[in-house]
This record gives C-alpha cells, sequence and structure tokens, in this order.
C-alpha cells in the first residue's frame, strides 16, 4: 500500500515543478505597455533624474511595464515612438532636438499615438544656449515662456484645484514641497490648459521676490489629441521621500497611458 511518506519525493517535484514554470511565466509576461523617459546626461538635475530611474524601475518591475532611458534625441523618430505608450520627459529641455526628433514628438502628440509627462525643465522655453525658442512646444505648454526662478529654493504649499481629477487620486487637499526653484512665466498658462494643480506663493520658505501671482504648477493641454500632464516639481530627489509626489507619478502614467486608476 502507498503511504504518504512514499508519495512525497513525487509531491516535492510536483511543487518544484509548479514554482519553476511559475517563475518562468512570471518572466516572460508581456509588460501591459513600454515607456520611453529621456533625461540630461549631466547638470545640476542629474540627482534628481537618477533617483527617479531607481523608483520607476521598481515600480515598473511591480506594475509590469518596461520603461527605456535615453539622454539624447538621435534616436527618436516616428518609427523609434511607435514602440512606445507614454513618453517620460523627466528633466529634459525644449530645445537641441534633432529635426527629426521634434517633427516625430510633434506628429506623436498631436494626433494622439501614446500619452505624455512632462517635469521641471520641460517648460525651460525662451532662448537658451544659442537655441531659439520652439514655438509648438511653448504652445503645448500654454503659450508660456520661462522668465526666472527661485535659484536658492524654497518650500511651500501646493493646492489642489481639481481633486476628481484620476491623477489627484488620494491626493491631500494641499501638501507641502519641501524644496524646489520655482519657475516663473511671462503670464500664467491657466487660459490655455486645464489646471489641476497651483503653488501658493504666500507660502514660500524663506520668502521670495519670484512670483508671479497665479501660479499653475500641474496642467494638461486638452486641445491636444494625446493625453498629457506637465508637473513643475522635478528639481530635487528629496521629492522621492514625499509619498505625495509618488502618488501624484505614478496615477499619471496609468492615466496618460489610458489605464486610469
Amino acid at each position: 500500500m502507498d503511504t504518504f511518506a512514499g508519495k512525497l519525493p513525487a509531491f516535492l517535484l510536483a511543487c518544484l515543478l509548479f514554482c519553476v514554470c511559475t517563475a518562468a511565466f512570471g518572466q516572460n509576461k508581456k509588460p501591459q505597455f513600454r515607456v520611453l523617459a529621456m533625461a540630461e546626461p549631466g547638470g545640476h538635475h542629474i540627482e534628481y533624474s537618477k533617483r527617479a530611474r531607481i523608483w520607476l524601475d521598481s515600480l515598473a518591475a511591480k506594475e509590469n511595464f518596461s520603461i527605456d532611458y535615453i539622454d539624447k534625441t538621435d534616436p527618436i523618430s516616428e518609427a523609434y515612438l511607435a514602440n512606445y505608450q507614454l513618453i517620460i520627459q523627466l528633466d529634459y529641455v525644449p530645445y537641441a532636438w534633432k529635426p527629426e526628433a521634434s517633427a516625430a514628438f510633434e506628429k506623436y502628440i498631436n494626433e494622439g499615438k501614446g500619452g505624455w509627462i512632462g517635469f521641471h525643465h520641460a517648460t525651460l522655453l525662451g532662448e537658451f544656449d544659442g537655441y531659439k525658442i520652439w514655438p509648438w512646444f511653448a504652445d503645448f505648454m500654454g503659450g508660456i515662456r520661462y522668465k526666472n526662478y527661485i535659484a536658492d529654493f524654497a518650500a511651500a504649499t501646493v493646492k489642489v484645484e481639481e481633486s476628481d481629477h484620476p491623477v489627484m487620486k488620494g491626493v491631500p487637499a494641499t501638501f507641502l514641497v519641501k524644496k524646489e526653484e520655482w519657475y516663473i512665466y511671462d503670464k500664467s498658462p491657466r487660459p490655455n490648459v486645464d489646471v489641476l494643480a497651483s503653488v501658493d506663493e504666500s507660502t514660500y520658505s524663506p520668502d521670495s521676490e519670484v512670483k508671479m501671482g497665479d501660479h499653475p504648477v500641474i496642467w494638461l493641454n486638452p486641445k491636444m489629441k494625446a493625453k498629457n500632464i506637465y508637473i513643475f516639481m522635478g528639481h530635487s530627489p528629496v521629492l522621492f521621500e514625499n509619498d505625495v509626489y509618488k502618488t501624484i507619478f505614478k496615477n499619471a502614467i496609468f492615466w496618460a497611458v489610458k489605464n486610469e486608476l
């Protein structure tokens, strides 16, 4: 008569095979979507980009999406961008792009080929490093031009204006940003975009004369076919110690690829 003890080796073998097969399935599971992340290779925002990559890689592994990184626009073309359902423009400026890259990017956004999330440096719009302003990108960001910034940094309170938007799910009505070099522009983008959050300039600590009054910091451009969102905060790696910031970032990813939370 067979006993349980006699069956044990076969039982253990079956369990082992099951575990191996399950692990292999998990490794070969097709990603939900593919993300292209753009980050500058150097400069004083590099520490933010490095920390963002650690966080993004961890999130991608947990949520089953893939992410590739580039630090220059040379590989960008229509065919290249067709591989991605989302572009994340970390601290990457809107100038000095190769002509084919800028044309491909415009088409990607204009035709809604995928989603886009931009951070911080994406609104450095003007004449920089000998390059002229990119008119299309300036319109994309609400018709604005960069004017000034708080070079010595300041903490400030951000106020949520559209709490029912998916990107603001789980986000409190106000939250503190401990360190940022708040940009100001020649005008508020509000007339041309949907503002999700703004910074309360009266809460700057230390106070600063660099103010613009109505000061949006998270917005989207509903005129574009691509789902898009700009999040100004993106200078310091300490942002990734902020659970609210990480919630907004994660929400933005899944909203922009149309997998709304």
